[in-house]
C-alpha cells in the first residue's frame, strides 16, 4: 500500500500542497505553544490529503478509447471531425475524469473534456475538430486521463496507447486546358505508339534547341522555313510526364509559423516551397486525369513510396507530396541523373525556387530531347515582401535585385533551349501561372 500511496501523494495538486503546508504549520505552532486544539486541527488538515490519496490509489478503472477521423485525408487548410468513443471497461462507476487529447500543435489546440461518474460497461461519445494547418502524416492521441478526488487535492494521470492517423495533403486547384498530356497524346493504359514516318517530306520536325545533335538537322525543312529545324525520329513513347520539384532550403525563403499564424485563415501558402508543392499536386492531378503516368523527382531522388516507378492515382500522388520537406542540398545535380532516367521522352514540368544560370545550364544539358518542357520559377523575394515580419530572415534590396537578376538569366537560358517558362510571385494562384506557361499551345511535333 505504501507504493500507491506514495505515488498518489506525489501527485498532489496545488490545492493539496497548500493544505499540507498549512497543516504542518499548524502542527508546528501547536507543539511549540502547547495548544492541543491547534494540534487537533493540524491532524485533521493533514489527514484530508492522505485520505484523498488513499481513495485515488485504491480506485481501479479500465478505459478504452476509439477514434473515427472523418475524413482521414484532408487538404491543407481543411478541417476533420474526430469522434472519440470513451468506454468504461470496468465494473464500477468511474469518478471525475479529466480528459485531454494529444494533438500536434499544427492541427490546433488540444481538446479537453470532463466525464463524471461513467457507469461500468457504458460509453460516452465526445467530438472535436482539428485543422490541417501543415502538410504531413500526423497522429491523434494518445488520450491522457486525469482522475481527481472530490476535494481536488490529488491528481492521478494515466496515458493511453491508442492513436489514429490523419494525413494533411497539399491543396489541389483546378487548372485550365493546355499543357503536356504525357507525351504525344493520351493513353491512360500506357499503350505504346509511334510517330509515323512515311517519307522524307512527311518526317516530323521542330525548331532547333540549344544542345540538340547537329546530325539530326533536317536541311530540307530548314531551307523551306528559313529556320534551323531538327528531325523527330520515330521512337516509341509512353504516356508519361515527370515533375521536377525543387525542395532545396537555399532555394526558398521558408516561413516560421507563430501562434498568431494558426488563427489566420489559410488563404495562401505560407512560403514558396508550399506554393511549389501545391503546384506539383495540382499539375500532377491534372495530368493523371488526362491519362498520363506521373513521376515526381526532387533534387535528391525520385519520390516513389511503396510503388517505385509504377503508375499511381491522384490520392497516391498527394500522399507522396504530403511528406515533402526542405532538403539541405545546394544544387540540382544529384537529381538530374534520376530525372533523365525517369522522364525518358516524356515532357518535364520543372517547379523551381531561386535558381541561377548554372542551375538552368545543368537542366538544359540533360533535357535536350524532343518533348516540350515547361518551367515555373517562383519569385522567392516576393514572399518576403508580402509579409516580411513573419519570415525567418528579411531580404534586403540588394539581395532582392540579385535574386531577380539570377532568375531572369536562368529563365532566358531555358527559353533559348525551347522551354516554356513563367515566373510566379506571392499571391498568384497556381492556375494563373499554369495558364500563362501553357499559353503557346501550338508546338511542332504535336507534343501538347
Amino acid at each position: 500500500m505504501a507504493g500507491p500511496v506514495a505515488t498518489a501523494l506525489a501527485s498532489l495538486t496545488l490545492r493539496g500542497r497548500c493544505l499540507v503546508a498549512a497543516g504542518l504549520t499548524l502542527l508546528l505552532l501547536g507543539v511549540l505553544l502547547g495548544e492541543t486544539p491547534l494540534v487537533q486541527v493540524a491532524v485533521f488538515v493533514l489527514a484530508l490529503p492522505l485520505l484523498s490519496a488513499l481513495a485515488v490509489a485504491r480506485h481501479r478503472f479500465r478505459v478504452a478509447a476509439r477514434r473515427t477521423v472523418t475524413p482521414a485525408r484532408v487538404p491543407r487548410g481543411g478541417d476533420a471531425e474526430v469522434l472519440l468513443e470513451l468506454s468504461n471497461a470496468g465494473r464500477g462507476t468511474g469518478g471525475l475524469w479529466l480528459l485531454a487529447e494529444t494533438v500536434p500543435p499544427e492541427l490546433g489546440p488540444a481538446p479537453q473534456f470532463v466525464v463524471d461518474r461513467l457507469p461500468g460497461g457504458r460509453a460516452a461519445t465526445l467530438h472535436y475538430r482539428v485543422h490541417g494547418g501543415r502538410r504531413g502524416r500526423h497522429r491523434l492521441g494518445p488520450l491522457r486521463l486525469r482522475l481527481v478526488d472530490p476535494f481536488g487535492l490529488v491528481l492521478r494521470s494515466v496515458v493511453g496507447a491508442d492513436t489514429a492517423p490523419l494525413v494533411v495533403v497539399p491543396r489541389v486547384v483546378p487548372l485550365g486546358p493546355g499543357g503536356p498530356g504525357g507525351g504525344q497524346g493520351g493513353g491512360g493504359s500506357g499503350a505504346r505508339r509511334s510517330i509515323a514516318v512515311h517519307g522524307e517530306d512527311d518526317v516530323s520536325t521542330r525548331p532547333y534547341r540549344q544542345g540538340d545533335d547537329l546530325r539530326k538537322v533536317h536541311w530540307r525543312a530548314t531551307a523551306r522555313s528559313g529556320e534551323l529545324m531538327v528531325r523527330l525520329e520515330e521512337r516509341p513513347w509512353r504516356a508519361q510526364a515527370t515533375l521536377l520539384l525543387d525542395t532545396r532550403t537555399r532555394a526558398h525563403l521558408l516561413a516560421r509559423p507563430t501562434p498568431a499564424d494558426r488563427r489566420v485563415p489559410d488563404a495562401l501558402p505560407p512560403d514558396s516551397l508550399e506554393w511549389l508543392v501545391e503546384a506539383a499536386a495540382s499539375i500532377g492531378t491534372e495530368l493523371i486525369a488526362r491519362g498520363a503516368t506521373v513521376r515526381v523527382v526532387t533534387e535528391a531522388a525520385e519520390l516513389t513510396g511503396d510503388r517505385p516507378g509504377a503508375g499511381r492515382g491522384p490520392e497516391e500522388l498527394l500522399d507522396l507530396l504530403a511528406t515533402v520537406t526542405p532538403s539541405r542540398l545546394t544544387g540540382l545535380g544529384p537529381g538530374l541523373g534520376v530525372l533523365t532516367r525517369a522522364a525518358g521522352e516524356g515532357p518535364v514540368v520543372a517547379l523551381l525556387g531561386a535558381v541561377g544560370p548554372d542551375d538552368a545550364a545543368e537542366l538544359v544539358r540533360v533535357r535536350s530531347g524532343p518533348a516540350a518542357d515547361l518551367a515555373v520559377l517562383v519569385d522567392v523575394g516576393s514572399w518576403a515582401e508580402a509579409d516580411g515580419a513573419r519570415r525567418r530572415r528579411p531580404v534586403g534590396s540588394a539581395a532582392r535585385a540579385e535574386l531577380t537578376r539570377q532568375q531572369e538569366a536562368a529563365a532566358d537560358l531555358l527559353r533559348a533551349a525551347g522551354w516554356q517558362v513563367t515566373v510566379a510571385g506571392a499571391g498568384e494562384s497556381v492556375a494563373d501561372a499554369w495558364a500563362r506557361v501553357v499559353r503557346p499551345a501550338a508546338v511542332p511535333g504535336g507534343r501538347w
